[in-house]
Parts: C-alpha cells; sequence; structure tokens
C-alpha cells in the first residue's frame, strides 16, 4: 500500500491508473477504523482496479470544538488495517494540505440542512461537502463508497453529486454492526464495555419502530420511543424521526407512503453521541 500526504504527488500517481482506464474506487474516511470501514474497502475491491481511501479529521464538519478534539486518531493502526485488506493507496493529508487557506465558500442543501443532523449540528453539512468536493477533485474516482449510518451525508453527497455534475457513483452500503447491534462507529472507542452494552437499546427501538409501522400512526411510534428511552436512564434521547428515506421529509400517512421509509435516531451514551437508522422497504 503506498501512503501519501501531499496531494499533486497522489494525483501525479492516479494519472497513471487514470491514463490505463483503470477503475478508481473510492473511501473517503476520519480514521479510528473498524469493521465497517473495511467493509466499503472489500465492497470498492470488488468493483474496482484500484481503490483509495482517505484519513483526514475534517475540522470544518465539528461545530463542537471538544468533539474535534477527542475524535481518535490511530493512523498507524489505520494503516495496518487498510493493508489486512488490500487497499492500494491511502491519502492521509494535513490541515495545511486540505486547507493552505481558510475556506470561504458556502453549500446549502435545502431541507437536508435543516433536519436531524443538519439542524442539531449548523454547519456540519456545509463542512462534509467542503471537504468532499476538494477530495472528489483530488482522487476522481469512478466510484465512491459510503455507510449507510450516515444516511443523512449520503443523501447530502448524492446532491452534492448531482449538483456539481461530479461523474462519479455514490454507493450506499449496509451498516455493519457489533454483536449486540449496535452501528459500528469511530465514537464507540470512546464507550466502555457497560456503555456499549447500553448503546445496544439504540438499535433495539429502531427495531420496536419498524414493527409497528404497519399497525401505528407516526405520532404514536414516535410516543412510544420517548416513553422507551425515558426509562433507561444511561441514554439521552436527541431525536427520532421517520422520513421519507429519500428526502428525509415526515411523513403525514405511513400506510399511504410507497418509498422506501427511514427510521433515523441520535442520542447520547454518556458524553457519546451516536447516530443510527434502519432503512425499511415497503
Amino acid at each position: 500500500m503506498q501512503i501519501f500526504q501531499n496531494i499533486s504527488k497522489l494525483r501525479e500517481t492516479l494519472l497513471a491508473f487514470q491514463q490505463k482506464s483503470q477503475k478508481i474506487g473510492f473511501v473517503p474516511t476520519m480514521g479510528a477504523l473498524h469493521q465497517g470501514h473495511l467493509s466499503l474497502i472489500k465492497q470498492a475491491k470488488a468493483e474496482n482496479d484500484v481503490v483509495v481511501c482517505s484519513i483526514y479529521v475534517n475540522p470544518t464538519q465539528f461545530n463542537n470544538p471538544d468533539d474535534l478534539a477527542k475524535y481518535p486518531r490511530l493512523l498507524e493502526s489505520d494503516a495496518e488495517m487498510l493493508r489486512s485488506v488490500g487497499c492500494d493507496i491511502l491519502f492521509a493529508p494535513a490541515d495545511t494540505e486540505m486547507y493552505p487557506n481558510p475556506a470561504k465558500i458556502k453549500f446549502d442543501f435545502g431541507f437536508l440542512e435543516t433536519t436531524m443532523e443538519g439542524k442539531f449540528r449548523p454547519g456540519h453539512f456545509n463542512g462534509v461537502a467542503l471537504v468532499v468536493s476538494k477530495l472528489f477533485h483530488i482522487v476522481m474516482p469512478h466510484k465512491a463508497y459510503f455507510g449507510q449510518k450516515d444516511l443523512q451525508q449520503y443523501l447530502v453527497i448524492k446532491q452534492l453529486t448531482n449538483d456539481l455534475s461530479f461523474p462519479i457513483e455514490i454507493v450506499r452500503c449496509q451498516i455493519v454492526r457489533e454483536e449486540n447491534g449496535l452501528a459500528m462507529s469511530s465514537r464507540n472507542k470512546r464507550l466502555s464495555s457497560e456503555q456499549i452494552q447500553i448503546a445496544s437499546n439504540i438499535y433495539k427501538a429502531l427495531q420496536m419502530a419498524e414493527k409497528m409501522l404497519k399497525t401505528h400512526t407516526s405520532e404514536q411510534i414516535q410516543s412510544q420511543i420517548e416513553i422507551f428511552f425515558s426509562e433507561i436512564k444511561e441514554i439521552e434521547l436527541e431525536y427520532f424521526e421517520i422520513a421519507d428515506a429519500y428526502t428525509l421529509e415526515g411523513i403525514a400517512d405511513l400506510q399511504k407512503h410507497s418509498q422506501p421509509k427511514a427510521l433515523c435516531i441520535a442520542a447520547f451514551v454518556g458524553d457519546v453521541r451516536l447516530i443510527d437508522n434502519l432503512w425499511v422497504e415497503n
């Protein structure tokens, strides 16, 4: 596996693959890798000639400075994990390489930016769009792979790709879970073993909501989820939403809604904020 910190040297290497018409798959990450990330690498390996993974903790997408400071940085062990699954290229730039000057451009994703993560993390998706745009221009992949756990991020990047006419296929990859159902996340590294067990209730709540979809209204399900978490003092529910899986707009009548639904949740276990979702086909 080749490792690059410099944009121009990475581009020079990738140009050789592009000139041979080889397909490039790209997995952008912020490191602290787990099996969920590795599943993206494996899928990219199966569908492309060359796989590039970026590890960059992007400061512009953090609206909470403490969250940025606490984000785990494990480049050496991450590189070993990438080697183990056959990743071809690792791009791990410094802040000065990605942002030689303060960025001034702003993105507006309409409704997607005002609900769920956008509502509770103002400015987050502007930072995501900024860094992903930069990475797409640098790597110029044929396909880019994103985990469904960050469903809203995936939808934002789909819109970004369409609006800016990036010639890139955006691939949504399934959530990988711990044995207890907890969605794998880099933030899980900050949980104690006891908290990991407690956090499994987040997935249990989503499963409970899924079972109620055909027999209850959105309001009834919302109420049951709030009651469920009110009885677990170690978890603080931030939001639970039932939305159209493609637009994240609320659903007025669950029984009449013909498109896939997304059950989305965010909650705190201690000071660690976790998100999860279920994609429900009709």
